[in-house]
């Protein structure tokens, strides 16, 4: 259990301080979306938007308000003007509320809350379209078409009220996201991804469908190296959180060389995984300030500019 400060309120979640500096960062795709609504991504598809982009003849039918009647009158010939359209874009974010999030110092279950805050903000003020997710073994929690500033408060709550429990519960929530969605977006994955069951099932529900994927994996320090702050060593009882299983074991350097193993290859088995479907896979340790991700390490990797 993590001895931090409790998450309370939102600038808890998000400051002040980088709130202001997320307030010039967008989210980025790398597809052409199509919307209901005109909101700020702008495509290559002509539209009825506010950036001119050219003319064409006028054809019966069309709209009287868009012909250019300066060129009629010097022409006398009708022409319309033609426009950049905006579309609109979506951004999913869905949190991993499974017990095994909270752990470690800095907690994970409350760094990766602050990263989804920080990514439904930047959403938000960008006039995107944000849905959050957050799943867990036995119930999914949804907050569904967010636009606009003003929804930051209600993000923030949504958040607060999240406690983690149970197991993962990721396949039936990607399901539920790759069955409902409208339309194309981006999706970002907040979550340790280490699933008794795997990780494959789960994500192949929204690879491949539309969304831009990135894929987080939160991990505290202490998971990656648990030889870190001093190290652990002995004869320990270790209770796994989901399940409550207890397993007596004697920690040794050969134990802990094993265990860095295994996890280099899920980190490796899932990063594999990711890179045949197109998906960004980053492993963030929750010692990483919020400030560093979201204004270096994700610019990097394509998801904020």
């Amino acid at each position: 259990m993590s001895t931090q400060k409790p998450l309370r309120k939102l600038d808890d979640l998000l400051d002040s301080r980088l709130m202001a500096k997320l307030d010039s960062v967008d989210v980025v795709s790398r597809k052409i979306f199509s919307g209901k609504m005109q909101g700020e991504r702008r495509s290559k598809r002509r539209g009825q938007s506010v950036e001119f982009a050219d003319f064409r003849p006028y054809v019966h039918g069309d709209d009287l308000r868009f012909v250019d009647w300066n060129i009629f009158g010097r022409l006398d010939r009708l022409f319309l003007k033609m426009f950049l359209e905006e579309e609109d874009l979506s951004l999913i974010i869905a949190l991993d509320t499974s017990a095994s999030m909270r752990v470690g110092s800095p907690d994970t279950f409350d760094y990766a809350r602050r990263v989804a805050m920080a990514l439904a903000y930047i959403g938000l003020v960008n006039q995107h379209r944000v849905s959050l997710v957050g799943f867990a073994a036995d119930k999914i929690e949804r907050a569904s078409n967010l636009r606009g500033r003003r929804k930051a408060a209600e993000v923030a709550q949504w958040l607060l009220k999240l406690e983690p429990e149970g197991g993962s519960g990721f396949e039936p929530a990607m399901r539920l996201v790759g069955t409902s969605r409208q339309g194309k977006g981006v999706m970002v994955v907040l979550s340790d991804f280490l699933f008794p069951e795997g990780f494959e099932k789960g994500l192949s529900m929204v690879a491949g469908r539309g969304f831009d994927l990135f894929a987080l994996q939160v991990l505290a320090p202490q998971v990656v190296d648990p030889s870190r702050e001093g190290g652990i060593s002995g004869d320990l009882l270790l209770v796994d959180s989901e399940t409550g299983v207890e397993t007596e074991v004697t920690v040794t350097p050969e134990l802990l060389k094993i265990y860095k193993e295994r996890l280099d290859r899920l980190c490796g088995g899932l990063r594999a995984y990711c890179t045949r479907r197109d998906i960004v896979h980053m492993v963030v340790e929750s010692s990483t300030p919020v400030e560093t991700l979201m204004l270096e390490y994700l610019r990097r990797r394509g998801l904020l500019r």
